[in-house]
């Protein structure tokens, strides 16, 4: 069987229209994913031990289970429970947002932890409410230790979200599984989709070197 990849070059364009659609669950799945992060690392390390209880119980959970587990779940769950329907790009941004917070967590909370406690204790010396030293002196400069570690999960991320055509979002993998099936052919289109994912993970990669580099520098 000889490969055939010309024939696929009308449908192109349409393959390429998946990359905005993946990359928009991803973003926002991304941004939540990390705001949730932050207050489930506050939770773990914080006095208060039902909020730590919590925090852990969530994060064992997320991590235990399969994403695809949880994206199935919420997509065909939160219907039958609500009885409302739920978009299954929605369905995704939800679910991938809600497993990255989870891994995100731990991140950040070992970033906390790693840095010097002095700090800490300097700024209690002063009269700095803990609140104002964790959002002014301590989180910052966990975030920067951090940097390398968050942006492989945005990696993990964007490959990961290939799954959304299991509940069908028409992202890059969906669309070059449509284009397979009009040409009786799969191994072109899904070839052509790697290659899209590649190109935006190292996309991705390059970007964070370089804001990696700005901010070694400014320190």
């Amino acid at each position: 069987m000889e490969l055939d990849f010309q024939q696929f070059i009308p449908s192109l364009p349409f393959l390429l229209q998946g990359i905005v659609v993946t990359l928009k669950i991803v973003f926002i799945a991304g941004i939540l994913g990390f705001i949730l992060g932050i207050i489930l690392s506050i939770f773990k390390i914080s006095n208060i031990s039902v909020l730590t209880w919590i925090a852990n119980i969530y994060t064992s959970i997320f991590r235990g289970t399969p994403l695809v587990l949880q994206l199935m779940l919420i997509y065909y769950g939160i219907p039958q429970i609500t009885g409302y329907e739920i978009e299954p790009s929605v369905a995704a941004i939800i679910s991938f947002a809600l497993n990255s917070a989870a891994y995100i967590s731990e991140i950040i909370r070992a970033g906390i932890l790693a840095v010097d406690k002095g700090q800490k204790e300097a700024a209690m010396a002063l009269g700095v409410p803990s609140r104002q030293a964790m959002l002014d002196l301590i989180l910052p400069q966990a975030l920067k230790n951090i940097f390398p570690a968050l942006i492989n999960e945005a990696v993990s991320l964007t490959k990961e979200s290939a799954i959304v055509t299991v509940i069908g979002v028409t992202d890059i993998m969906r669309r070059a599984y449509i284009m397979g099936g009009e040409k009786y052919s799969y191994f072109e289109p899904l070839i052509l989709a790697g290659l899209i994912y590649y190109v935006l993970v190292m996309i991705l990669t390059m970007l964070a070197k370089v804001l990696e580099g700005r901010m070694r520098k400014s320190d």
